[in-house]
């Protein structure tokens, strides 16, 4: 009798630099889908495939492998507006509306204070904490977006830089002419920084003048960059444009260009029918930002109307001196229930949408859907996993349910930014705290103290 052959060894799949096994993936694209036991294959710092765990197995080898049994693993959140660096003023003018709180109390502290130590300091500050709340990507609004790209490179983590624009002087700036005169000069010397994109951003109608908004819309169609800017706010906003221009904000934003598929209007909070139905004819963007909008008292936005008419809606948190949290699981739960609550519509913004408007549809804003925002093989891999099995968060039946309604940014384990860990396990890589809290004491003082 002849010896039988022995088995042949399984032949040695394609060796890979990680593979992340998860209990539950949602990819985003396609929409509303949730994939159990897959896992996710990363080449350098692209999403290489996305598949059952059982056959990753078999395909593929992994330098690093990570298994996530009780987690839901999916794109990293993009904040769609934020002043990082305003963290150093987290809870400075709390319980007061918009225009008392940034002429009472922002302005004059920013007015004493603002330089780019203070952006720096403020905004990797910000963009740890944005991170530790599985935030990968932020799209800002603030003065020295040189300092603010050297904190968001130093953190490890993506940004959109506002070329933020004001008539009026600042530390930064002098005039309208000389604030996109040193955005635009941060921009090139910053070109070949893959993580650091740039919009222009007019801060209001009610601070930027026409002839700056000309040259914002030219520049806007020369260089293809987004047009970052805040809109129908409150009623006061509203008020003052009929008095000083004859006019609502929406209208002469209208009539000077600047509708289009790169406009992203932040709050967007009292809109009317039809400019409802312009922002969607002309493919503008939104910055939806529930938990500001409701602090603020500026009002409670119209997102169901927007969906219907099929506008992109993606989540901001605002600042944290409006906020105070930077915080999109608490802007997801908040839009949910506000568009229900707006509507008396339980199925308006359901859980997958939400999900949606934080990852994909800021992305979509912009310009970088080819990027980041969903689990498509050949994007970038910016990712999160979020823990589920904690007892406070069972039974799980349905993991975009308790991402939304249930789980919160505590419950976020591990992130990845360009396939890089930046949270391991809850706990953040390469941040000395110690001296992140040193500074943070030291600016806390000198604020109290000139205040």
């Amino acid at each position: 009798m002849s010896a039988q052959n022995p088995p042949r060894p399984p032949p040695e799949g394609l060796e890979v630099d990680q593979i992340i096994d998860a209990r539950w993936v949602i990819p985003i694209e396609p929409a509303g889908l949730v994939l159990e036991n897959h896992s996710l294959a990363i080449q350098g710092d692209r999403i290489l495939d996305l598949l059952p765990t059982a056959e990753a197995a078999t395909r593929y080898r992994a330098r690093r492998r990570l298994h996530l049994d009780a987690h839901v693993l999916m794109p990293g959140l993009i904040n769609l507006h934020t002043h990082a660096a305003m963290c150093l003023l987290r809870g400075f003018a709390d319980d007061m509306p918009l225009m008392r709180w940034l002429k009472e109390r922002i302005w004059p502290a920013e007015s004493r204070h603002v330089g780019p130590d203070f952006v720096y300091d403020g905004t990797l500050l910000a963009c740890w904490e944005m991170l530790r709340g599985g935030i990968t990507c932020f799209n800002d609004m603030y003065f020295f977006p040189a300092a603010a790209a050297k904190a968001a490179l130093a953190a490890g983590m993506r940004a959109a830089l506002g070329i933020t624009v004001f008539e009026f002087p600042s530390a930064y700036g002098s005039s309208a002419a000389d604030y996109l005169d040193k955005g635009l000069a941060t921009r090139d010397a910053l070109r070949d920084e893959a993580s650091i994109s740039f919009c222009l951003a007019p801060h209001a109608p009610y601070t930027v003048a026409d002839p700056s908004f000309e040259r914002i819309v030219a520049l806007a169609n020369q260089l293809d960059l987004p047009i970052h800017i805040h809109l129908h706010e409150t009623l006061d906003e509203i008020a003052g444009s009929h008095k000083d221009h004859g006019m609502r904000p929406f209208e002469r934003l209208r009539r000077l260009g600047l509708l289009g598929p790169r406009l992203v209007a932040v709050h967007a909070v009292h809109l009317e029918q039809e400019e409802i139905a312009a922002l969607a004819f002309h493919a503008c963007h939104v910055a939806h930002c529930p938990t500001s909008n409701m602090k603020l008292a500026s009002g409670i936005a119209p997102v169901g109307a927007m969906l219907d008419h099929g506008i992109g809606i993606g989540l901001g948190s605002d600042s944290a001196a409006s906020n105070n949290r930077l915080d999109l699981f608490q802007e997801m739960r908040h839009a949910a229930l506000l568009a229900k609550a707006a509507t008396h519509d339980a199925e308006c913004l359901p859980a997958h949408q939400a999900l949606a408007m934080a990852t994909i549809e800021g992305a979509r804003a912009l310009g970088l859907e080819g990027q980041i925002g969903s689990l498509l093989p050949g994007k970038a891999a910016y990712l999160m996993a979020v823990r589920l099995d904690d007892w406070q968060l069972l039974p799980c039946f349905d993991p975009a349910s308790h991402l939304v309604y249930a789980a919160g940014r505590e419950s976020v384990s591990h992130v990845w930014v360009a396939g890089k860990l930046r949270i391991d396990d809850k706990q953040p890589v390469d941040l000395d705290i110690k001296a992140l809290l040193h500074k943070l004491n030291v600016w806390q003082n000198m604020i109290s103290n000139q205040s």
